[in-house]
């Protein structure tokens, strides 16, 4: 029986990568050569879709990772090929900041200013991505929301993370799109906040003054139970892993939480939100 082939180390993108593994895994299956066809039938997608990946043409839609790593019985392959699909399309220190997010075991989130992407729906993020990136392509855009919208794959495995979750109220009632969508957005929220392994919070506006309150601030705690702190600007970011800034934010995050609404009290405002729009 021939052996399966490794990915070429010449290969020159992750998508690539992808692209030559499913190419292998069809044409050296075990129980037999699957055709592109026959593979985009039990794919439940199209041959030409099949083709595409093949050459390493975006995009990869976000389900056919783990489809196929059902259909081959390639326990998890796929799915971490198109992680890095996905990281490699952010700059390096955004790439680290996702592998550090994937792997973490505890996230903790303020947001004085939008919903955060682990929680985006399609509409709110093509909504922020249009806004910045006002040049941008249609692709690109869809691009970039397929990207988004990957990283939310972590909430839905088998161990996701503890999450935490404190917003401002004043992003509960910014409305960056439709009514409609912004309902809809309101809900996914509120179906996230309904999760074991999640509790949100929302900050009054009137609530006492803090440390974190000059933007936003994420916490990702690694296996080893160590702690980084993630902060984000305008078109630049930071990943703070001194032990002292990170006691120090931790703390102030704990205050924050002591001064926002309980889970149910938030819970409530969110509806009371939704009825108004």
């Amino acid at each position: 029986m021939t052996e399966r082939r490794d990915v070429d180390e010449t290969v020159r993108s992750p998508r690539e990568a992808f692209g030559e593994a499913l190419r292998n895994a069809r044409e050296l299956r075990a129980a037999g050569r699957l055709s592109q066809s026959a593979l985009a039938k039990k794919a439940r997608t199209s041959k030409s879709t099949i083709s595409r990946i093949e050459r390493g043409v975006p995009p990869i839609a976000t389900n056919l990772p783990a489809v196929f790593d059902q259909i081959f019985e390639t326990d998890g392959q796929f799915k971490r090929l198109y992680e890095e699909v996905v990281s490699r399309s952010f700059p390096a220190l955004y790439r680290r900041r996702m592998s550090l997010e994937r792997e973490a075991i505890a996230i903790w989130e303020w947001s004085p200013t939008i919903i955060p992407g682990l929680f985006q729906t399609a509409e709110y993020a093509r909504a922020l991505f249009r806004a910045n990136n006002p040049r941008a392509t249609e692709d690109e855009i869809a691009g970039l929301m397929r990207a988004r919208l990957a990283r939310q794959e972590l909430l839905r495995g088998d161990a996701p993370p503890n999450v935490r979750v404190v917003l401002c109220a004043s992003v509960i009632s910014r409305r960056i799109v439709s009514r409609d969508a912004m309902r809809e957005q309101l809900a996914v929220l509120l179906g996230q906040a309904e999760r074991q392994t999640t509790r949100l919070q929302v900050l009054p506006l009137d609530a006492e003054p803090h440390l974190l309150i000059d933007g936003p601030i994420t916490f990702l705690t690694a296996p080893n139970h160590v702690t980084v702190v993630c902060v984000d600007a305008f078109r630049t970011a930071d990943i703070n892993e001194d032990p002292e800034h990170v006691r120090t934010a931790v703390r102030a995050y704990d205050d924050l939480t002591s001064e926002a609404l309980s889970a149910r009290q938030s819970a409530a405002f969110i509806r009371n939100q939704m009825e108004t729009l």
